[in-house]
């Protein structure tokens, strides 16, 4: 059987793809101040021409790569909140995709790449400040999330080595009563 040549859209998709995963990769790396365009196209193998072609902007290559899926809504019972958020950072302990080490690293250092985050994150404190029974929910809340992506930072980007070798399973046990006191029925109790 005769094979069929690749399409002129094929070969154009097939090379933004790897555009874009080297974007990941050296974004990752580096953060979005220290990446550039001509290391961006080096290790995707084409011109650093051919890349803003294809993209315009080292910020509009940067929002491409890096475009995430939502985060899934959290709801339910406060215990259940909790599991659910444990269990979260029991997969960004593990192996985390090239395009949120990248968001992850940049955010620090790059005006959109923060607002990209604090916008997901003010979300996930707004939904589970709303299962809190207490007048400051929403800071408890907060709390609870910036106690979460502290983890994920200390764990993914700084290679904290008290955090290096503990399996997941034993950070999201001792961080769950933590959590659990900043939802807890002193919440309430305190507000009375």
């Amino acid at each position: 059987m005769e094979e069929t040549p690749t399409s002129r859209a094929e070969r154009r998709r097939r090379t933004e793809e790897r555009i874009l995963s080297a974007a990941r990769t050296v974004f990752a790396e580096r953060g979005f101040e220290r990446a550039t365009i001509r290391a961006i196209a080096s290790m995707a193998e084409v011109d650093p021409a051919l890349v803003m072609q294809y993209f315009g902007s080292k910020q509009e290559l940067f929002d491409q790569a890096v475009r995430i899926p939502a985060i899934p809504p959290l709801n339910g019972a406060l215990d259940e909140l909790v599991e659910e958020l444990l269990a979260r950072v029991v997969i960004k302990i593990g192996p985390i995709p090239q395009a949120s080490l990248a968001m992850m690293r940049s955010m620090l250092t790059h005006p959109e790449a923060a607002e990209g985050v604090r916008a997901r994150l003010d979300e996930q404190v707004g939904q589970l400040g709303a299962a809190i029974p207490a007048r400051d929910a929403e800071l408890r809340a907060a709390l609870m999330i910036s106690t979460m992506l502290g983890v994920t930072i200390a764990h993914q980007l700084l290679d904290l080595t008290a955090l290096r070798d503990v399996p997941a399973d034993r950070l999201a046990k001792i961080v769950r009563p933590a959590l659990v006191a900043l939802t807890g029925p002193d919440a309430a109790a305190e507000e009375s």
